[in-house]
């Protein structure tokens, strides 16, 4: 990874953590939103990515980090924070689903900062020819971003620019306190991350 490489985003950002948050929550989001939706909501499932290094680094890309607890902006804090550079990203343009920022909303969470199992942060020096690859194996992906000198960590937001801060706790622990207490989730996420540099 290095400056001038953009930063791409592979799958659906907080995904995984809202359909968590939808069956843990059901209740209180069916007060708010239809059961129609919700149902439809589960069916999202099947657009969680499960992809190798070997995979990523066929189809282009040239560094790669799975995101999972801490959510998207924990993943570009630890990529770029692993190689000492910095980044410029739109929030605006990282993939998520509105059912997603729906049952966020309706949690007071922020989906930028829930559990992303299954969404990928890659860099490649031409990501707009990586995301038309993915795109042919049915992954959908966008630019969010590039990577820069320094190390300064700039989003761009539709009120301006900013600074991204210091992780926080995952928003998903506010509504699943037990969260790595079930169904063998911190096993799969450390398996997950054991090498994703």
């Amino acid at each position: 990874m290095v400056p001038g490489q953009d930063l791409v985003v592979a799958g659906y950002a907080g995904l995984s953590g809202s359909l968590y948050l939808l069956d843990a929550c059901g209740e209180e989001l069916s007060r708010r939103l239809s059961v129609a939706y919700l149902d439809e909501m589960r069916r999202l499932d099947n657009q969680v990515i499960e992809k190798g290094e070997d995979y990523w680094s066929a189809v282009g890309a040239t560094e790669w980090e799975p995101c999972g607890l801490g959510g998207i902006l924990q993943s570009i804090w630890d990529l770029t924070g692993a190689y000492g550079l910095g980044v410029e990203f739109a929030l605006r343009r990282i993939p998520i689903h509105q059912e997603t920022i729906e049952v966020c909303e309706c949690l007071s969470c922020n989906p930028y900062r829930l559990y992303s199992r299954g969404c990928w942060l890659l860099t490649a020096e031409n990501g707009g020819r990586l995301v038309r690859r993915l795109a042919d194996d049915g992954i959908p992906a966008a630019v969010i971003g590039q990577i820069n000198p320094g190390i300064a960590r700039e989003v761009i937001q539709d009120d301006g620019r900013g600074f991204l801060e210091r992780p926080h706790k995952d928003e998903i622990f506010q509504r699943i306190p037990d969260f790595f207490k079930k169904d063998k989730r911190r096993q799969h996420y450390e398996r997950e991350n054991s090498g994703s540099n």
